[in-house]
């Protein structure tokens, strides 16, 4: 079993200490008792892979937008069988996606004929300016 510190943990799951104490206080995480030879109480914590898989899903679903309580919540399912409510949660997400990926092409596409208009006329002022000032162009 390979065992390591928060410092291991947070390096191998790609983020710092403070984001993994912060996910420890939001019931992300859970924060293993301290362990020293001379027993519990006392020494330093540890953290074993399955720490390590559970912060990087944390991570993957903030990736994908998930919120911290949804991602809290797709935890608990995992230890359940509700996968019902683990698709619901998926195709809502999918659904925010799809609407944020639609509002970015709408923008990709007005800034490409602001950038071509700017392009085509060399003299006044640039109308790329001009459209993040409210003006119209």
């Amino acid at each position: 079993m390979n065992v390591r510190t928060i410092a291991g943990l947070a390096r191998d799951g790609g983020v710092g200490v403070e984001t993994v104490r912060f996910y420890q206080r939001r019931g992300l995480l859970p924060t293993p008792d301290r362990w020293s030879r001379d027993g519990a109480g006392a020494g330093v914590r540890r953290y074993g892979e399955e720490d390590v898989r559970r912060l990087r899903f944390i991570r993957s679903a903030q990736t994908a937008g998930f919120t911290l309580e949804q991602i809290k919540e797709l935890l608990s399912l995992d230890a359940g069988e509700d996968r019902t409510r683990a698709r619901v949660l998926a195709a809502e997400r999918l659904e925010a996606l799809d609407r944020t990926i639609s509002d970015l092409e709408t923008a990709r596409a007005a800034l490409r004929r602001l950038a071509s208009a700017c392009a085509a006329n060399d003299s006044g002022p640039c109308p790329i300016i001009s459209a993040f000032q409210g003006e119209k162009v």
